[in-house]
């Protein structure tokens, strides 16, 4: 059998780890220290590779509704360090700016001088370079893509919140709240194919988990900086047996955030619960 030649140091070295870890031979030692080596080396390979996945995951745009209009919130970087901000609820132009890349904003807030509505990162609109603004405005577009693009990063966000894949600093009923309100304020009617970021009385949804229907009746709670409770009206999918009950807020942000209600209609001018089966 082959032998290998080592210096005294290194057999006493070997010797003293036999000794310690209760070896049977120096060649278990080995074999010991050579398996030590090789898991180390996985483990480095592993550890490279999450820093490369995590890395292109921080650098990757998300898969947005235009390349040149993003929302604050989910903005990395600008081309030719140049951003202009916009408020989607009037479409007034807050103001432009010049930013670096990697863009730092955790916390943005800014009024918007024209309607007074308070806008923070993830409502204010940015757009770069290559959108046409000029275009647009001629096209009398660019109200409807502030509008789009907000409405297309509230519903992914929402999405991502509901497979706990937000990140820690946002907080899902938080921004089940915050979208609600800025709704309200912005006065928007929201897409009938999109699930809803918000609760409201007077408005009908339809439940796509359950086919029912819910007729929102009157918030009976008055929170500031959370969601109401409400008392609605549910259906089944037939428009019968109406029965009356509470919805409180835990229940009405879980429905939001797991994208299950849709808008069905709305009832401003008549009582809640007098809507109507939708005609086929």
């Amino acid at each position: 059998m082959a032998t290998i030649r080592v210096r005294d140091w290194t057999k006493e070295q070997i010797e003293r780890i036999r000794d310690a870890e209760s070896h049977s031979s120096h060649d278990s030692v080995i074999k010991s220290l050579l398996k030590d080596r090789k898991l180390a080396k996985y483990a480095d390979d592993a550890a490279e590779n999450d820093t490369e996945a995590t890395s292109e995951s921080r650098t990757t745009p998300p898969d947005t509704a235009f390349d040149d209009l993003t929302v604050l919130g989910e903005l990395a970087g600008a081309d030719n360090g140049v951003l202009f901000l916009w408020c989607p609820g009037c479409g007034n132009e807050l103001a432009h700016l010049t930013a670096e890349h990697p863009l730092g904003l955790s916390v943005f807030e800014i009024e918007c001088q024209r309607c007074l509505t308070h806008l923070d990162r993830h409502a204010v609109v940015a757009i770069e370079i290559g959108y046409p603004i000029e275009q647009k405005l001629v096209e009398d577009r660019l109200q409807a893509d502030l509008k789009d693009c907000v409405v297309d990063y509230w519903d992914r966000t929402l999405d991502a919140a509901a497979v706990g894949a937000l990140d820690d600093d946002r907080d899902p009923e938080s921004l089940v709240w915050q979208f609600d309100r800025y709704l309200r304020e912005f006065s928007w009617e929201w897409p009938d194919e999109v699930p809803v970021v918000g609760f409201a009385a007077g408005d009908t949804y339809r439940n796509t988990a359950t086919g029912e229907y819910i007729d929102v009746v009157e918030p009976v709670s008055e929170n500031r900086n959370a969601m109401d409770s409400f008392e609605v009206r549910r259906y089944d999918a037939d428009w019968d047996d109406g029965e009356t009950e509470i919805l409180d807020s835990t229940t009405v942000v879980d429905h939001v955030v797991n994208r299950r209600l849709v808008l069905e209609g709305r009832s401003d001018s008549t009582p809640a619960t007098e809507a109507t089966e939708p005609t086929t």
